[in-house]
């Protein structure tokens, strides 16, 4: 497996070295030995998968403390856009976001650490799967809206399909406000 480093500080991106031939394929998701070596030394102890149709953006969600999640994210069929933005109060990567087309032919990954939102579009039709460093936790959740002015993403979209409740999340300013300044 290759992890690479991004532009922001924690949030690396993975591709594990795929085995094909005749019958189909073979690939290692996860391998703990590999991620302590770039210090990733999450606990995991949730998977969650979905499905979405193209043109779906999910997002930008996150836990607050004690409840925070780190995620390892990846596409199993399909192809999103995933995003991720930095909250965390005193990192000089603060308000910055990282995007990477995931898909599931290239079957890369990205590492999420607590303290940033996360979210994604869906290019075409996805199954998208992800590991938990904790517990969901209903009271903790939180976000940022999707189509903040102030972070900018390109969602690679043309006609946003966004649900009732992550088009009522608060701005990227909004959010400080609540907060003091970040998680």
């Amino acid at each position: 497996m290759e992890i690479r480093s991004t532009p922001i500080k924690d949030v690396y991106e993975l591709y594990p070295k795929v085995f094909k031939d005749a019958r189909g394929f073979f690939l290692e998701t996860y391998r703990e030995d590999l991620l302590e070596k770039h210090g990733i030394n999450t606990r995991w102890v949730q998977d969650n998968q979905s499905f979405s149709v193209a043109g779906t953006v999910r997002g930008l969600h996150f836990q607050h403390a004690p409840h925070a999640q780190a995620k390892l994210v990846r596409v199993i069929s399909g192809k999103v856009y995933d995003v991720c933005v930095d909250l965390r109060k005193d990192s000089p990567t603060f308000g910055q976001h990282h995007g990477l087309i995931l898909d599931g032919e290239q079957h890369n990954m990205l590492y999420v650490p607590a303290g940033f939102a996360h979210g994604f579009s869906v290019l075409e039709d996805a199954v998208f799967t992800y590991k938990c460093g904790s517990f969901y936790h209903k009271a903790s959740e939180g976000g940022v809206i999707w189509n903040d002015a102030q972070l900018n993403i390109d969602w690679q979209v043309e006609e946003a399909l966004v649900s009732e409740k992550d088009q009522e999340l608060p701005s990227l300013e909004e959010f400080v406000k609540q907060t003091g300044g970040g998680l």
